[in-house]
């Protein structure tokens, strides 16, 4: 008997191949009907066979395409109509309706075939995808995902395309971004002035003259990136002069798995992530016999962040007997990526020498995604291209936008079906940024069709997207920094219950009007309770002296020592105006109090030597954990102090232990270590002083200090002997970038308790 179904599937299911599965699905069942995109996602009609229907919906629940993400099958009985084949038919919008995009996806092991085959039409051809690779998001004007709607819509393909594209079994079937070297968009060189240089050849020719020295812009998926020589010392220090970048590490692109395990340890995991389809920037342990110039990180030893080609032009490139190139993203020190061909001339003016350019608009910039592998698991720590935008089924979520932090931003969207994360924006500081940031927030709302009913916003009076807020009438709720940290681990975990949040990181406003960051709380989704926190101290001249670490060294000294502290002072800190910051910290000048881990960190780096401004955040701490020896289990002297309520871990015995040990001369290695020691040493013990008197055993560990894997590791590790449940941020991160999750829970939480009230 011919049975009929309307059948309404969700998720990832535009730009991943999805109509295409569809049909051959029908067409193997034997079934009638037709399949289109809506803006709702996936609609389908079909009659047959109830066996045959059966069998084609087991399909799409167990086989669907690899790029796709199904989140919700709806099956419902209709009437026949009497279909006499199947068809995929053009797409449809529909009001009030959604559906998820994917990220960008890298290039696919088919069309490197292609482009690598001298006998195929698409050989060496830059911008060749399929519907299981290929730009999406950073293309996509608005949806459904259609040419139309994208920045292809201004190349219309030559009959063979066309041909691929409207053949259901062809790989290319709606490959949106489809074209041809005849069709498609071209690459080209330009000089220094951005004149085009004629070129039967350009990436060769570019190729040529990164191998002269040359520092190149390339324009990628999501924006350009500034390419050079990777083994030469002498380019590379060039490439740090003209982008104003004296000590963050450069990331690399290797060409192949074998070059990466040439120069890098890689395990299983890590071969993995690097080899998917996201291809992100991962963290690798550098070989100790690594020939590359230790200017790539500062360090001759440490982790190097490599990834492999994700492009077509990428892959043309490294076949011109290249096997290593720096490849760091295109911008002014602070400033977003660029990503306009106009743009890339006039900023990146005096850095780059020649640009591989290209016509293919992108609409909306993306940077490469960082992560890392840590305890056996994938860690990521920049979500970014391959990653974002990130939906989360979060359930009873309303229409709501969280505005994240000040650094590091993301923010987050809900349709009361899925949050959206956004990919990483930055630090909202620079104007460009900030622009970057309002009109990234607008276009999601588009193509998410996003009204908001609230918004949620960090506490911090000074963060600059609460001043979008000042105009907008609708319900607005601050949510406070760190129990934000602690929440986005819980939403990942999918926790509900109350838990022991640590929330480590440099600074959040805290409810007390100071500046919080060594955090111990007893919370759930909705409400915490600050039970513990390192000692406040000043931060002379304000939260500038999180750039220069050594008046964190004074802070902390003169809190220790008092007028004494100048006996203590080690000689490379006798040379600052440490009299002028004590006397700015005596009279409580612009020295607000902070409790912060990041800060502590930043004092002990700075006593060590490491006292310089710092060119990027976290400098000093990244350079206290790479000197950090590996087999030491000694810890210094700390004490804990029930004050108020709330247990206080007083920091003075342990900056006196650093500065004898110094006095002493210890190795800076083994101080190094005791001090991250001694930080594990007390979480642990407050942890089981909690668990004690509330009589729980789960914690949560979140805020950006836990991206140094000497304290995670060890941490982790002791919590979980002791018999506690431990919870990690994974694909969420641990630093500021996971805050906009975590005000969308907890500020939904306290409107589902205001509607229930």
């Amino acid at each position: 008997m011919i049975i009929a179904k309307k059948i309404v599937i969700k998720g990832i299911v535009q730009g991943v191949g999805f109509r295409p599965f569809i049909y051959k699905n029908a067409f193997k069942n034997n079934l009638k009907g037709f399949v289109n995109n809506t803006s709702k996602g996936v609609f389908i009609e079909v009659e047959g066979y109830h066996e045959d229907i059966i069998s084609f919906i087991k399909e799409i629940r167990e086989k669907p395409p690899v790029l796709s993400k199904v989140t919700d099958i709806k099956i419902i009985d209709k009437e026949i109509e009497g279909y006499t084949d199947f068809k995929i038919i053009e797409s449809v919008e529909e009001e009030e309706a959604i559906t998820l995009l994917s990220p960008d996806i890298a290039t696919c092991d088919d069309c490197l075939r292609d482009i690598s085959d001298v006998n195929n039409r698409r050989y060496r051809y830059p911008f060749t995808n399929c519907t299981n690779c290929g730009p999406r998001f950073s293309i996509t004007k608005k949806v459904p995902y259609d040419r139309g709607n994208t920045t292809m819509s201004v190349f219309e393909m030559c009959t063979v395309c066309r041909v691929e594209y409207t053949n259901p079994i062809d790989r290319r079937f709606h490959a949106q971004p489809n074209g041809c070297s005849k069709c498609g968009p071209k690459v080209f060189i330009c000089d220094k002035e951005g004149q085009e240089i004629i070129s039967k050849d350009p990436i060769k020719d570019i190729a040529k003259e990164i191998k002269n020295g040359k520092i190149v812009a390339i324009k990628g998926i999501g924006g350009f990136h500034l390419a050079c020589a990777a083994k030469s010392a002498k380019v590379i220090n060039e490439i740090r002069k003209r982008k104003k970048r004296p000590g963050k590490p450069l990331a690399v692109m290797m060409r192949d798995i074998e070059t990466v395990k040439k120069y890098c340890h890689v395990n299983e995991l890590e071969e993995r992530i690097l080899l998917g389809n996201k291809k992100p920037i991962l963290l690798l342990d550098k070989k100790r016999n690594s020939l590359l110039p230790r200017e790539l990180t500062n360090y001759q030893n440490g982790k190097l962040g490599v990834m492999l080609p994700y492009t077509p032009v990428h892959h043309i490139l490294f076949s011109e007997d290249i096997d290593v190139l720096v490849m760091t993203s295109a911008n002014i020190s602070g400033e977003p990526m660029v990503y306009k061909n106009h743009e890339a001339i006039e900023k990146l003016r005096g850095i780059a020498d020649f640009y591989l350019m290209n016509n293919r608009d992108i609409y909306i910039p993306i940077d490469d995604a960082v992560s890392r592998v840590v305890l056996g698991k994938e860690r990521v720590m920049r979500i970014a291209r391959g990653y974002a935008p990130k939906a989360m089924e979060i359930k009873n979520m309303a229409y709501t936008i969280a505005l994240g932090s000040n650094s590091n931003n993301t923010f987050a969207i809900s349709n009361g079906e899925n949050v959206f994360l956004s990919n990483y924006i930055g630090d909202l500081v620079n104007y460009n940024t900030w622009q970057h940031y309002i009109n990234s927030l607008e276009h999601m709302k588009k193509i998410y069709k996003i009204n908001p009913k609230s918004y949620f916003y960090d506490l911090h009076p000074n963060f600059y997207q609460n001043e979008l807020l000042k105009e907008i009438e609708i319900r607005k709720i601050g949510i406070q920094h760190h129990h934000a940290h602690i929440v986005s681990c819980m939403a990942e975990h999918s926790l509900e219950e109350e838990v022991i949040g640590v929330a480590f990181d440099g600074t959040g406003y805290g409810t007390d009007g100071k500046l919080w960051g060594g955090e111990f709380f007893i919370c759930d989704r909705e409400r915490f309770k600050r039970l513990a926190h390192i000692n406040y101290i000043a931060l002379p001249g304000g939260e500038g002296a999180i750039r220069e670490p050594w008046k964190m060294a004074i802070s902390y000294l003169y809190d220790t020592f008092k007028e004494n502290y100048t006996v203590y002072l080690p000689k490379h800190l006798q040379q600052k105006k440490h009299k002028i910051i004590t006397e700015i910290i005596k009279k409580d000048i612009n020295s607000p109090k902070a409790s912060s881990i990041g800060r502590l960190f930043d004092a002990v780096a700075a006593l060590l030597g490491f006292d310089d401004k710092i060119t990027f955040q976290g400098e000093a701490a990244i350079d206290l954990e790479n000197i950090s020896c590996k087999d030491d289990e000694s810890f210094y002297q700390y004490n804990i102090c029930l004050e108020e309520g709330s247990y206080i871990i007083d920091c003075k015995p342990i900056i006196k232990s650093v500065v004898i040990d110094i006095i002493d001369g210890i190795d800076k290695e083994l101080i190094a270590r005791r001090f991250h020691n001694t930080v594990i040493e007390f979480t642990t013990v407050l942890c089981e002083i909690l668990r004690k008197e509330y009589h729980l055993s789960s914690v949560v560990l979140s805020g950006g200090v836990f991206q140094n894997e000497i304290l995670l590791i060890n941490i982790y590790e002791k919590l979980i002997k002791k018999g506690f449940k431990v919870y990690i941020n994974e694909q969420i991160p641990a630093n500021d970038e996971g805050i906009s999750i975590g005000q969308m829970v907890i500020g939904n939480e306290i409107l589902k308790k205001e509607l229930v009230v």
